[in-house]
């Protein structure tokens, strides 16, 4: 079985791609992330991703979007509930990219993370792999989350401090006030 694995970052892939080789899959990463600003961050998590590729001999697609524009565009009627848009942009294009290129099965390395929203993102996904009529293998890797992280340490990855785009790296600074009764 050969799956198309969408990487957000080399931190977050890293656990999944053992796992999956683990069942026996053979694991083409793919990397495409518009919501990932700015530029800078967008090529850090970008180039750590490639050299890692490199090191475990990993296929890479790479799909070097840097579209700020867009993924503003599509998430600025309500930036609240953006998330629903960029696993949109990112899940369906890895579906597409997966039924396009005959791959069996597609998952992304979004699913390790303990921040995303996981139903949400599972549920896009299966929505995806409906519509390009591509399986959408499921995994909860959550479990392995720190794992991934330590191991990233270990191996020198660039480790970002936020989801990626502009509004979650905004959140990290400024944190919602609580209301004082």
């Amino acid at each position: 079985m050969n799956t198309l694995l969408h990487c957000c970052c080399a931190p977050c892939a890293n656990m999944c791609i053992d796992t999956l080789r683990e069942e026996g899959r053979q694991v083409t990463g793919f990397w495409y992330n518009p919501n990932i600003h700015p530029v800078t961050e967008f090529r850090a998590r970008r180039n750590c991703l490639e050299d890692y590729a490199k090191q475990i001999d990993m296929p890479l697609i790479i799909q070097n979007e840097y579209a700020l524009r867009p993924f503003v565009r599509a998430v600025a009627e309500d930036i609240a509930n953006r998330c629903v848009k960029c696993y949109e942009m990112r899940l369906y294009r890895v579906a597409q990219y997966a039924a396009e290129n005959g791959f069996d099965s597609f998952t992304s390395s979004l699913f390790i993370s303990p921040y995303q929203k996981h139903d949400l993102m599972r549920e896009v996904a299966q929505r995806a792999g409906e519509e390009y009529g591509v399986e959408f293998l499921y995994r909860d890797f959550r479990p392995l989350f720190r794992a991934g992280q330590d191991r990233a340490r270990e191996l020198g990855f660039y480790m970002q401090k936020y989801c990626g785009c502009v509004f979650s790296e905004e959140e990290r600074y400024i944190k919602p006030k609580k209301l004082i009764p």
